[in-house]
């Protein structure tokens, strides 16, 4: 068959081919909430824990900052300096991966799928010069890493109407970029955050569902009633049945009159004494430590003070995303096949775009090593006259020629030359006595 502009057809050694995740088993452990789970069929399924409010805050945070991220082609110039550029095979499937998807739409279910998988596999579209022209995320329950005998790599992929794969079929390592995420037992088979918090995130689950029957139950902890001697069955079933009609449920808060040396005890403890909000709380601050997010992101703990928001910023940056960017960036890099000469970059302007102080102070700072016109492209300004220059105020001067001018040089770097004497005066025009006695008489008759 015919597909992404390749002929892919089924070849006869792809009998020989095995998923990584067959081989010794140890993809059972990958599953395992702990140690031995499987074996007392205790299972953590993975749409539960998504659905665990802080898991879910973690990742959609993580995905929606790096999708706002706008994709750059850069080209290498001859100083060796990367800018953006613009070319024909690679820049308009950066801007636009595939018809279904914006960019960001595109960015978000890679790294969601990273993120809760492990693995995020992006299929290839082609068109007849071999040029990539399409990119969809593929669904990592559909895809399979295959490897042959002789240590090719293959890629099983289940039907997909999205992504155009009308059946399945198996194509080339060369068709699929392969984002994986801390490969622990095999270097093809990504493990997912979810794995060690998944347990976590069951128990924070279980609690909200105890604190919801509670509070269903008017905030009434199940108990039992105590007769002081023994009863017939067939009371004690009619007591049972009297109590919960008339006070379980919307009636908890009811009045009951107890008779005959009838006592109502608790059997589980109130909130308050098993500490649920204290526990609750506690599993989030666990899950945001896996993902390396600051619990002050999802809603946990004080936001702190505004004096070190730029300090914080880059240890979220540095932690949380700096890994899952760059590697986006090396994936498209070597998906795309775009050589040495181009690369990919995320613009992590975006990420100070709401932070409009920090983004003045790098304006700001840039002064003398930026051109102006630079300066204002970073506020999204467009260039003026006689910004196509570095600007620098005059006292600034280099330490070579500070230390000319304290050798008693000229301080731009000239030997002072001996000062020329200045030329004599001009003396002043003698006159003789009679002439200067001729003088005055004319000037006192004028």
């Amino acid at each position: 068959m015919r597909a992404f502009g390749l002929e892919i057809t089924r070849q006869k050694a792809v009998a020989n081919l095995a998923r990584p995740d067959d081989r010794g088993g140890w993809w059972r452990a990958v599953m395992e909430s702990f140690t031995g789970a499987w074996q007392r069929n205790i299972e953590i399924k993975h749409e539960d824990v998504m659905s665990y409010h802080a898991v879910y805050a973690c990742m959609t945070l993580i995905a929606s900052d790096i999708a706002k991220l706008r994709i750059k082609l850069v080209e290498k110039g001859a100083t060796g300096i990367w800018k953006e550029t613009e070319n024909p095979a690679f820049s308009p499937v950066l801007r636009k991966p595939n018809r279904h998807q914006t960019r960001i739409q595109f960015l978000e279910s890679w790294v969601l799928s990273k993120l809760g998988r492990g693995n995020a596999y992006i299929l290839k579209g082609r068109d007849d010069r071999g040029i990539v022209t399409t990119l969809h995320v593929l669904d990592p329950n559909l895809t399979f890493p295959l490897v042959a005998d002789n240590g090719d790599v293959f890629y099983q992929l289940n039907a997909d109407n999205v992504a155009g794969i009308e059946s399945q079929v198996i194509v080339p390592a060369r068709e699929i970029i392969h984002d994986r995420f801390n490969c622990i037992y095999h270097p093809l088979v990504g493990t997912s955050p979810l794995m060690a918090c998944g347990l976590t995130a069951t128990q924070g689950l279980s609690i909200q569902s105890t604190l919801t029957r509670t509070y269903q139950n008017g905030g009434i902890t199940p108990g039992i009633l105590s007769a002081p001697s023994a009863i017939e069955d067939a009371t004690a079933q009619r007591l049972k049945e009297h109590w919960e009609t008339n006070y379980t449920g919307d009636n908890a808060k009811k009045v009951a009159v107890l008779g005959d040396g009838l006592k109502f005890e608790r059997m589980a403890m109130t909130s308050v004494e098993a500490q649920l909000i204290e526990q609750l709380k506690w599993t989030v601050e666990v899950i945001c430590s896996v993902f390396h997010v600051p619990a002050y992101k999802v809603g946990i703990g004080a936001i702190p003070s505004s004096n070190n928001v730029e300090a914080l910023g880059v240890e979220y940056y540095s932690q949380a995303l700096q890994r899952l960017i760059e590697d986006i960036e090396l994936c498209l890099d070597e998906g795309l096949g775009i050589g040495a000469k181009y690369g990919t970059e995320l613009d992590l302007d975006n990420l100070l775009r709401m932070d409009s102080t920090a983004l003045m102070k790098v304006v700001k700072e840039g002064a003398g090593v930026m051109k102006i016109d630079e300066q204002r492209h970073r506020l999204g300004l467009e260039p003026t006259v006689g910004g196509n220059t570095v600007y620098l105020q005059q006292q600034n001067y280099s330490l070579e020629a500070l230390a000319k001018r304290d050798a008693g040089d000229d301080p731009f770097g000239k030997a002072s030359a001996t000062p020329e004497p200045s030329p004599p005066a001009a003396e002043e025009p003698k006159i003789d006595p009679s002439t200067a006695e001729r003088l005055f008489a004319v000037s006192e008759a004028a």
